[in-house]
């Protein structure tokens, strides 16, 4: 169980992330810099008095997660996209994970309603006791009977300290999965939909420029090792993003060589497999003796 200070800890970054999630809906716009979007994003958490549990991803259209922008990027965002905005937050390491989705066109805010709707369903489900197949239930009921799909290999997911997956799920469709929410755990969930006529299932495609670390002891070499050790200091063993390290360009060779030493790995983008557009929403949740409690909302 967390202690009261925990909590509060729990409870501060959930209301930064809420504050920056509602804030970042007006920021969104045609042709404005994704690198632009992510530097401010992150910048705001840190203005509100927190940190960056991860680089903020900024997930267009097909994208379902897992990109943000690397160092000098000129990419923008198009006409009439679906932009999803996934943001995380922590509070010495007490983590509020959210996301919002919008759409620069009306045709696909149908779409996103309806992640928003089996948010609401999950939500409204869940207590201790509950098992995570029937918020996955309620999920894909919501999705589907608002005539859209769900991403069916995307998940919800347990979250500790400083470690935003701690190896539980909560998945967004009907699953045989017997584990129970129990008092003391936290979870984000985040339904993913996409149209009907979409496979509803993401791949595995390039690099997303979001890292973490596997193999934490520094390494010998230099500049490698000092880039390891500014990781481990400043990040622990939260997801990191080149541009956030400090050195200039010496600092970008130690990270290359790391890389090529296979000491930090990168998350690849969720790419969903026909093509389709995606729409996401995301809430965390605190599992409390008799009740849950959404931190973010």
């Amino acid at each position: 169980m967390f202690s009261e200070e925990e909590v509060e800890k729990l409870r501060l970054a959930g209301k930064i992330a809420s504050k920056v999630r509602r804030w970042v809906e007006s920021q969104v716009k045609p042709g404005l810099s994704v690198l632009a979007l992510c530097e401010r994003v992150e910048e705001e958490i840190r203005r509100l008095g927190g940190q960056p549990a991860f680089p903020c991803n900024v997930d267009i259209n097909e994208v379902g997660a897992h990109y943000t922008a690397p160092p000098g990027e000129a990419l923008t965002i198009p006409e009439n996209a679906v932009v999803k905005v996934d943001l995380g937050v922590h509070v010495d390491g007490y983590i509020a994970d959210t996301a919002i989705t919008v759409c620069l066109s009306p045709e696909y805010e149908f779409m996103k309603a309806a992640a928003e709707k089996a948010l609401e369903a999950a939500i409204n489900l869940a207590r201790p006791g509950v098992k995570v197949s029937q918020l996955g239930a309620a999920i894909q009921q919501t999705i589907e009977a608002m005539g859209f799909k769900p991403i069916r290999n995307l998940t919800g997911h347990s979250i500790g300290r400083f470690l935003i997956h701690t190896g539980k799920s909560i998945p967004n469709v009907a699953s045989l999965d017997g584990s129970k929410l129990k008092p003391g755990e936290l979870y984000a969930i985040e339904p993913f939909v996409t149209l009907p006529e979409a496979e509803g299932r993401v791949f595995s495609g390039p690099c997303g420029n979001i890292y973490r670390v596997v193999k934490p002891k520094p390494p010998k070499q230099e500049p490698a090792r000092s880039v390891m050790m500014q990781i481990l200091e400043r990040f622990k063993s939260l997801p990191f993003t080149p541009r956030w390290l400090e050195g200039g360009k010496e600092a970008l060779e130690g990270f290359r060589q790391l890389v090529e030493k296979r000491q930090v790995s990168c998350y690849p983008m969720l790419v969903e497999a026909s093509g389709k557009p995606v729409a996401q929403a995301e809430h965390t949740i605190l599992v409390l003796e008799d009740r849950v409690e959404v931190t973010t909302l």
